[in-house]
Order: structure tokens, then sequence, then C-alpha cells
């Protein structure tokens, strides 16, 4: 990292943004790093044909582009899955296609229809219903597009994190989902959302649960229930693409960006407004596929546009607190690493409210809403917090369950 800390250095003396280009192209990742990168190919459907056998089995692995979080997780479940000899195909859209081509430059990825998300309002049950239109186009699209990959690849199972489209009756379909009992603002909802839930997991060959199957867990109520969303519902454990080590602190404040527009750039606005006040040094990972970026604001302020999974292990083992969305990865990520954050739920997101809610009651993490952020307080505070400790969660129990799968499809 001998170019950033030059630029650091050389920013900190002159008070100025690092300018020099040179300097401004990130050096955290092999994966398209210059500020307009080469755009990966688009595989059509009939140009990447893979032979299925018994020992290579193709799987195609489809998160949902919400964020990052899902990409991220399904990060180890690739890296398994290619260890255990599998074939594995990628698909998704948007920023989380562009991250899955950045982790996975060797492996054929297809874009997906896109459902377009956006939370314009803080209201979540008016978000979505102004989007189902969409939404339901895009699921149906998606459906189709997935058995046409089935079709062109002799695909034997398929992996799909929260995208309700990808299924086929010709192939074993898994849906991987931390919230198969998820929470909606209203008691009148929840009958009904239920049932649409469970039609739609009705269409899946089996649900996989990113967590502990008992006592401690960290989704709570939105996976531990009496009641079964899916008859074939099984635990995968802790799923996350980083670890802890020792390394050297270069960073008070490391903050992750990550979740739908525009409110990703309203926190983005927020906390660099206040980060520019204070004496802290901060880097902002902005959670931006698109191009490769990394230059200084300020003083103190370093920003990168996004980071590939060894980047950004590094970047977060070398920095003291964290601060980012109460997503579910981000909660698994913080977990392994042990890591004291500020957690800061979207707006409206019940699912990440929820979580955030409870585990600062559990006196884990510090939580703030969007719209009272007070970084300098948050900071101070986080001395009363004690995290998550590292090793509480084993983060392999996916190896044996991925195995037993693809013996099985």
């Amino acid at each position: 990292m001998e170019a950033a800390q030059g630029c650091r250095d050389a920013s900190k003396k002159s008070g100025a943004p690092c300018t020099n280009p040179a300097q401004r192209v990130s050096i955290f990742t092999k994966a398209n790093v210059g500020n307009t990168p080469k755009r990966r190919p688009h595989f059509p459907i009939n140009d990447f044909h893979l032979q299925p056998t018994s020992q290579h089995k193709s799987i195609l692995v489809a998160p949902l582009n919400w964020g990052l979080g899902h990409v991220a997780r399904c990060v180890p479940l690739i890296r398994t899955l290619e260890s255990l000899g599998a074939e594995v195909l990628l698909a998704s859209d948007g920023a989380a296609l562009h991250l899955l081509r950045a982790e996975f430059p060797h492996l054929p990825a297809f874009e997906l229809p896109s459902y377009r998300i956006r939370y314009d309002t803080y209201n979540m049950v008016w978000n979505i219903a102004r989007q189902l239109p969409r939404i339901v186009w895009a699921v149906r699209a998606e459906q189709a597009e997935t058995e046409r990959l089935v079709a062109a690849h002799g695909l034997r199972g398929i992996i799909s994190d929260n995208r309700y489209g990808c299924f086929s009756r010709q192939a074993n379909s898994v849906m991987l989902t931390h919230q198969p009992h998820p929470l909606v603002p209203s008691f009148l909802l929840d009958w009904p959302a239920q049932m649409v839930l469970r039609r739609a997991l009705d269409k899946f060959d089996a649900v996989w649960v990113p967590d502990a199957a008992g006592e401690p867990n960290l989704s709570g109520q939105l996976s531990h229930s009496e009641k079964t969303a899916h008859p074939n519902t099984q635990f995968a454990g802790i799923l996350t693409r980083l670890k802890p080590y020792p390394r050297e602190r270069e960073y008070d404040v490391a903050v992750v960006l990550s979740g739908p527009e525009p409110q990703r750039s309203i926190l983005e606005n927020r906390l660099m407004e206040q980060a520019m006040s204070l004496p802290q040094d901060f880097i902002f990972i902005q959670g931006k596929t698109q191009s490769k970026q990394h230059y200084r604001v300020g003083e103190n302020i370093e920003v990168v546009s996004y980071l590939t999974s060894k980047d950004l292990n590094n970047v977060l083992m070398a920095s003291r607190i964290v601060v980012c969305r109460s997503g579910y990865s981000s909660i698994m990520d913080l977990a392994v690493l042990g890591k004291k954050a500020i957690l800061i739920p979207t707006p409206g997101q019940t699912e990440q409210e929820y979580l955030a809610q409870s585990l600062a009651a559990q006196g884990l993490f510090l939580a703030q809403h969007q719209d009272k952020i007070n970084l300098e307080e948050g900071i101070r505070s986080l001395g009363n917090t004690r995290g998550l400790t590292p090793g509480q969660f084993p983060t392999d129990a996916h190896k044996a369950l991925l195995e037993k799968w693809l013996r099985e499809i």
C-alpha cells in the first residue's frame, strides 16, 4: 500500500485532496483497478456451454442485487463449490453482478432482469407497493431466463439468494435467506405476507438459512420460529468471506456503505459531512462497483469505490471501528471479525431496524437512526459496547451441507 500511504502523507501535510493520477488509482484490488475499467464481456446464454458430469455438476449461484450483502455471503459458497469440483455459473444484475465479476473473473457470469428497488420514503410498505408491478415482472422474467440457463448448460442445482424467480423443476433449487419469517410494520399485513412468502418458497426444494440452528444466533426471530416456512429448512451456519488476523492499525473508522438508493447516498453525504470535522482517520468504502476509484477528501478521509474480499478484509482489520448498515451480511462479518460498530439501519427496512435494536439492546453494538447520526458521540459511546467474540460462531458449517447436496442432486 505504498502508493496510498504516499498520497496519505502528502495530503496530510498539504491539507489538499490527492490529485496525482498515479496515486488516485486504487491499489486495493487486482480486478479493474483503473477509473474506467474494461467491461467484462457479457455471456449470451448459448455462448458458454458446460457439460455436466457426475464429478463436475453445473451449479448456478444467483444473489439478489439489493446492496452487496447478498453477493458477500455467496462468496464462501462459491469458493466451496469450486473446491468440491462443481462447475459454477453466476448470475445477477447491476452492482451485484459487477462485484461477482470482480471476485470471480474466471467464472461465467450472466445478467438477470433487474428489480431496480429504490427506497424513496421511510415507509417500506409504500416503497414496495408502488414498485410491485416491476418486481413481479422481474421475477417472471428471471424465471424464464433461469429456465433457459438450465436448458443451455445442463444445470443440476441452483442456489438463489432471495431471487424468487431463480428456480427450475429441472434442477434442484435452493433458496438462501436469513428471514423466512420476515417482520412487517403492521399485524394486519402479517398473515397475508406469510402466505405469499410460503407460496413463493414452495417452488424451491429447500431453504438454507445462514445462521446457527440454536442459541446463540444472529438472526433471532427472523429465522428462528416454531412455525416452519418450508418443510426442508436447513441452517448453513454463518456465511462470511472475511476472517480475523493481526494487522497494524491504519484507520480509526471504516465506513462501509451499501443498500438501495437514494438512501445509500443520503447516508454517505451525512457521514462525510461529519467526518470532515472530526480528528479521526476515516476510510469510506462506497459500495459503488461500476468503476474503481480511490482518492482523498480533505486531510483525514480516504475514499474507495469498492473493495473485493481480500482488500476489504485488510482494511477492516486495519480499522479500529466500523460504521455500516445493519444488514444481516454485515452483522455476520462483524461477528467473525470481532469489530465494534455503529449500526445505521436503512429507514423503513424492518429487518435492519430489528437487527440494530436487538443487538444494541444486548450491548453488542451501538445503533443510530439515519436522521439522528452523531458520529462524534457514537465513537465516544462505543466503549460501552462489547462487540461479538471472534470464533463464537463457526464459519465452515456450510461445507458439509454443500458436499451432501452435491452428492444427492
